[in-house]
């Protein structure tokens, strides 16, 4: 064990803490009971912050797939057996290595193969030319249709896996056969949401972001009571509303008139990529609008407001354009929430499963730490393929950056049981939840819901 005089001159190990004065760069397997005593008060005065954020990444469906022992979404490249297709892998390699990716993944693929559509739209477009060159355009203009029903696919198959990975989830959830395992998700889930969302109606609320497609937040939050505002309004088809208005929950307690409060759980939540159940829908004004369908949690993949092209989406689909395409409507509406919100004094902003690949995110968030009263929190199972240690090199703001990396500090049972701290509201919602289970299930699972609730009050 050796102490980290900063963040910028540290060599990463594999597990890694900086944490105020507590810094450590870690080999071997850490004591939890060491570092524990000064993590937990360090990150419970930073959750008191007085505007404080969540983003969410990949990382957390991954653990929850995991502890509902299903498979993630797949991320990695198709194999196509067309033409270009030995071209186009060998692109891919190069692509990946050249942002510090060891591996390739689908997002180096569709990067290639935009490209190459591309150029293949270019050179079709002299198929109608009279030169000594029309057999070369007129192939271009065959293969043209084919690429672009190839990346169609793979968009399409990236979408179903990830209602895969939510249905495998839900499917867990739901298994009467197997109730310790629905335990351990909702446990998970509930346990990462709960720390950041107590907070009394006299604070700022917890402005949640993530960049995942699926609806697992949602079922989180709908799971521990918390009230979700989104910028969604209506019963029968939700529409996404462009005005920044906002419109907050109010109470009036008992015997007090005039002095309406805020409600407590109540939390702001922006899906900065899209979500698998919004569509886009011509209104009455001929203009296109955004509305949320009513596609299941953990519906099947035949089900049919499943879309059936990529274009039937509201979704970033990862690719080297996800710059130019958060400028257009609705992404400048949640990119615009996601900076007003992090982007002010006294903000902190903690992340869990984000592995920093997004330009577009990473600059709000760099452009945050330029206010000294801001923190960022980073949560996260491994470096990213280096991503999170190039990002703080860069910053060079190492007393405004928090520490949790590796495969000790990054598991998400680790991390709630010895290192988050306990939820202030944590009596009252893990009884609310207690409730919304026993009547959810189809038996009784008191006797479980109890040593669940013990274990959380330990």
């Amino acid at each position: 064990m050796k102490d980290m005089n900063n963040l910028t001159s540290t060599s990463w190990e594999d597990h890694i803490v900086y944490a105020g004065d507590h810094q450590k760069s870690i080999k071997e397997a850490p004591n939890p009971e060491e570092h524990r005593e000064h993590i937990e008060p360090w990150l419970s005065a930073l959750l008191q912050a007085e505007h404080l954020n969540l983003l969410v990444g990949s990382g957390l469906t991954i653990a929850l797939a995991h502890a509902a022992k299903t498979f993630p979404v797949d991320m990695g490249p198709m194999h196509f057996r067309i033409k270009c297709a030995r071209a186009v892998q060998e692109l891919v390699e190069e692509s990946a290595k050249r942002i510090g990716r060891g591996k390739p993944n689908i997002e180096d693929q569709v990067r290639v193969v935009l490209d190459l559509i591309a150029g293949l739209q270019v050179i079709a477009k002299g198929a109608t030319r009279a030169s000594c060159q029309d057999a070369f355009f007129n192939e271009a203009k065959k293969i043209l249709p084919i690429w672009e029903a190839k990346l169609d696919k793979m968009l399409i198959s990236l979408l179903k896996g990830v209602l895969a990975t939510e249905r495998g989830i839900y499917n867990t959830l739901i298994d009467v056969k197997d109730v310790e395992r629905a335990n351990q998700v909702n446990r998970l889930l509930g346990g990462l949401l709960l720390p950041f969302a107590s907070r009394t109606g006299t604070r700022d609320r917890l402005h949640i972001f993530t960049t995942n497609y699926d609806r697992l937040i949602e079922y989180g939050c709908d799971m521990l009571g918390l009230r979700v505002i989104d910028r969604f309004v209506g019963n029968l088809a939700p529409m996404f509303q462009s005005s920044r208005l906002k419109i907050d929950l109010h109470y009036n307690p008992p015997g007090i008139r005039g002095e309406p409060r805020y409600l407590e759980g109540v939390v702001y939540y922006t899906k900065l990529h899209g979500s698998v159940d919004w569509r886009y829908q011509r209104g009455l004004s001929g203009a296109m609008e955004v509305h949320r369908c009513a596609l299941p949690f953990g519906a099947a993949n035949d089900h049919p407001e499943v879309p059936k092209k990529a274009s039937d989406t509201v979704l970033i689909y990862p690719n080297p354009a996800k710059d130019i395409e958060t400028l257009e409507y609705p992404y400048a509406e949640l990119f615009r929430d996601f900076a007003a919100a992090v982007c002010r004094p006294n903000a902190v902003i903690a992340t869990y499963g984000y592995g920093f690949g997004d330009d577009h995110v990473n600059r709000v968030l760099a452009d945050m730490l330029t206010i000294p009263s801001t923190h960022l929190v980073i949560m996260s199972w491994d470096t990213a393929g280096g991503r999170i240690e190039r990002f703080c090199k860069y910053i060079g703001r190492d007393e405004q950056i928090t520490l949790l990396v590796g495969s000790h500090f990054g598991d998400l049972q680790t991390l709630i049981k010895y290192y988050l701290p306990k939820p202030a509201i944590d009596r009252t919602t893990w009884h609310m939840m207690d409730l919304l289970k026993r009547r959810a299930r189809p038996h009784n699972l008191a006797d479980e819901d109890n040593l669940e609730s013990q274990e959380y009050q330990d």
